[in-house]
């Protein structure tokens, strides 16, 4: 059986990390960008957890894992190094909440992908859980080929799809200027840096579209 894959919305909701270390850490870190409410359960943690925890942008907890600190929870990681704890977690979770386990795929109702972040812009690789070290090869491989234009790139194409809404244009001449602006010759405009040139094409390309309709 494969698995889902999908990109959550956690705004706003309660999610819980079992432990204080490095990983901890990491998936706190990207929990908060995600705009999340965290808790975080460990009897020591590093330096950076403790400052979140001082400033209150966290809810950090020091002492070892109790059942009942997931009750509330949408979400849950374990990322201790006690086998014991981890799987004591993953058995603490209800049939409506999600547990990752770090390296214990058996004990997870989902795996975290390696990803490949450009502005807006997410690529996510996943194994199964079968070989995170595969996962993180391939998100190096990608970020060498995927540079910060496609960011970029994301952000004019997404403008002009909100732009093309407006414009008195039919659903075929829709499609067909999307399919125009993502076009690799602009992408490679936009590599280049000369945003101009390719603004202007992308200009000239709709007011076609827009002529040939009131021809």
């Amino acid at each position: 059986m494969r698995s889902y894959p999908m990109f959550a919305d956690l705004r706003g909701k309660q999610c819980v990390v079992v432990g204080g270390g490095r990983v901890a850490e990491r998936k706190v870190a990207s929990l908060l960008a995600s705009g999340a409410r965290v808790r975080v359960i460990s009897p020591s943690c590093t330096e950076r957890l403790r400052e979140l925890g001082a400033h209150g942008e966290i809810e950090l907890t020091a002492r070892s894992f109790e059942p009942a600190d997931i009750n509330d929870a949408l979400l849950v990681l374990a990322a201790t190094d006690d086998a014991a704890t981890n799987l004591l977690v993953s058995r603490s979770a209800g049939p409506h909440q999600w547990v990752n386990v770090a390296d214990r795929p058996d004990l997870c109702s989902f795996t975290v992908p390696a990803v490949v972040e450009r502005g807006a812009l997410r690529i996510a690789v996943g194994t199964e859980g079968r070989c995170p070290g595969f996962a993180r090869k391939m998100r190096e491989w990608l970020q060498g080929i995927i540079g910060p234009e496609y960011g970029e790139h994301l952000n004019f194409v997404a403008a002009w799809r909100t732009r093309a809404r407006t414009l008195m244009l039919s659903p075929d001449s829709r499609r067909e200027l999307m399919d125009r602006l993502l076009d690799d010759a602009l992408l490679e405009l936009t590599r280049r840096g000369d945003l101009a040139a390719r603004d202007r094409e992308a200009e000239r390309f709709a007011a076609g579209l827009l002529g040939r309709k009131e021809g």
